[in-house]
């Protein structure tokens, strides 16, 4: 077992990380940019190094200082956490040249399941269904118009390198195709460093569905269930989420998570992975990416398997076989979680910035929080603007619903606004309460979410 673990993140995830490596008697190490000199990451890790200044790409993009960082400190592993460089190869390759183990699967896995055309292709070798789209990336204009007749309108043109909704442009007819076409290009380029894209069919208001999978080096390959992440925002971005997918018939769930072990076996993956899917009106379902990394909303899956998925991850760069098999794994009620982000109502969701004043968590059985944040923290421009998440489990559904929704009510930040307003408007709502979500759910429902000024607590 490591000695000595540094967390290549910040904010949430890197506390997590961190308890993680206390309960395992592993020592932490924090690395940090000058803007989150007094983040509580830092102070709860036995050992912290500044790598950097305020721009991610001048900290916890820099992979030179990462590593250095790691030799300075005698750490003998690195846990990426959820994005930054959770899913480039070239940093995977740089830990393992340098003699530092990288939590998480191998470069040659991250590059061929990282690239989103490539993943398509690994998806049709395995007999796991795929949306219709181009076999790869496009060439060019005249490329994209060729596929664009060929799978119809409307359709999504979508970054190879892209995630967490970004790369992504809707096209609804040919005119605008070759707009679109150059602007997602852009942002490509712009957020990843790579302008390719590919174009895939749309599929109308489908569930956003997800496997959770883990391997270990020893050919063993486990799902610990279905993942409902439907309800996002108009930017792609998941908002609540949920273990085990709501109202998906077990036949259809069973046929998902085997499809996700068959994608992962296919291609040799190591270490915990997800599978993500659409499912579709008719209840079908298609392979639409594959995460090679921890997901923000693991929690809900350790809530109703009691497995600890980020410790799960160091004992398997380890080298140990996991310690269940599929059978073994037994699931337990229902989980909720609700991202809490620093985003203002009135100004269209807008990310925001400011000094927090005062916090209130809520507490009481089953209730789980997940955050960095304190009173007196600043909240940095720089980066993502998720607070914390509220992660709560029950018995039932219902029993979740309840649970989430006075924990929502319980709830207070001050000093910036923040999209709790919504939760709590989703939590009452008759749809949502009996499951009737897609990825279409929040403009369907809720039209004026993006002007709504919700009363405070």
């Amino acid at each position: 077992m490591y000695k000595k673990v540094l967390i290549a993140n910040r904010g949430e995830i890197a506390v997590r990380i961190i308890r993680a490596c206390q309960e395992m008697g592993i020592r932490s190490v924090a690395v940090h940019s000058t803007a989150d000199r007094e983040a509580l990451h830092v102070r709860l890790a036995d050992e912290a190094v500044c790598i950097g200044a305020a721009a991610s790409r001048d900290s916890y993009l820099n992979a030179p200082n990462i590593i250095a960082a790691a030799h300075i400190t005698g750490a003998d592993a690195i846990h990426p956490g959820y994005g930054y460089l959770s899913e480039q190869a070239a940093f995977a390759e740089a830990c393992e040249a340098c003699g530092i183990a990288f939590i998480g699967p191998t470069a040659s896995v991250i590059e061929h399941m990282g690239d989103k055309a490539k993943a398509r292709e690994i998806a049709r070798r395995a007999r796991v269904p795929i949306v219709p789209g181009s076999d790869g990336p496009v060439s060019g204009e005249s490329d994209a118009a060729r596929v664009a007749h060929k799978i119809g309108f409307p359709l999504y043109i979508k970054a190879v390198a892209g995630g967490g909704g970004t790369g992504i442009r809707l096209v609804s007819e040919a005119d605008d195709l070759p707009q679109a076409l150059q602007m997602a290009m852009s942002e490509a380029d712009a957020a990843f460093g790579r302008p390719e894209v590919y174009l895939e069919k749309l599929i109308p208001n489908p569930r956003h569905i997800e496997a959770q999978i883990m391997a270990d080096h020893h050919g063993h390959v486990v799902h610990l269930g279905l993942r409902e992440c439907s309800v996002q925002n108009k930017r792609h971005k998941k908002l609540i989420e949920e273990c085990p997918a709501s109202d998906i018939p077990a036949a259809l769930s069973a046929k998902i998570a085997e499809a996700a072990v068959r994608f992962a076996r296919s291609e040799g993956y190591r270490n915990v992975g997800t599978i993500e899917f659409l499912v579709d009106q008719r209840g079908e379902f298609y392979f639409m990416e594959a995460n090679t990394r921890l997901q923000v909303e693991h929690p809900v899956t350790e809530a109703v398997t009691g497995i600890d998925i980020v410790q799960a991850q160091i004992r398997i760069a380890a080298g140990e076989p996991l310690w269940f098999t599929q059978k073994s794994v037994r699931f337990s009620g229902w989980a909720l979680e609700c991202r809490i982000t620093a985003e203002d109502p009135e100004q269209n969701y807008a990310p925001q910035t400011g000094r927090l004043e005062d916090i209130r968590w809520p507490g009481g059985p089953g209730v789980r929080i997940d955050t960095h944040i304190y009173p007196g923290y600043e909240v940095p421009p720089y980066y993502d603007p998720m607070l914390a998440k509220i992660i709560v489990w029950a018995p039932t559904r219902g029993e979740a619903i309840a649970r989430m929704e006075r924990s929502l009510r319980e709830t207070m930040i001050s000093g910036v606004p923040t999209n709790l307003g919504l939760h709590r408007r989703i939590m009452v709502d008759p749809f949502y309460r009996k499951g009737a979500v897609d990825t279409g759910y929040i403009a369907r429902q809720m039209p004026d979410a993006a002007n709504a000024n919700p009363e405070s607590p």
